[in-house]
């Protein structure tokens, strides 16, 4: 059975998604705002970031709002939250699974 596309996000797909959720962006106010939200953890390059919206916008995520230039602005579709709150619930799981397993470890 292949695998669904997009099925699990990546950090940088993930934190993509999310600065969208505030509204339209071009890629260079993607970059910025994920930066400035994981305080310098996450840096999406130019290859990274200008991978993902791509994929992003051929999968139905984001759609393109707006070209100036070279500057194009996206911003999330229905489909695009939609599998970003199926990522926060998958990786809440994942985090309440680990904080399970520390205490069960602990008691041993």
């Amino acid at each position: 059975m292949g695998k669904r596309a997009l099925e699990t996000l990546t950090e940088s797909m993930f934190y993509v998604l999310m600065s969208f959720l505030g509204g339209a962006r071009c890629g260079t106010d993607v970059a910025a705002w994920v930066l400035q939200r994981t305080q310098g953890r996450v840096k999406l390059g130019p290859g990274t970031l200008y991978a993902i919206l791509p994929k992003f916008e051929e999968e139905g995520l984001i759609r393109e709002v707006a070209v100036e230039g070279r500057k194009r602005t996206y911003a999330l579709t229905d489909k695009g939250r939609a599998l970003y709150r199926e990522e926060l619930e998958r990786l809440r799981r994942c985090v309440a699974d680990a904080e399970e397993e520390e205490v069960r470890t602990h008691e041993t």
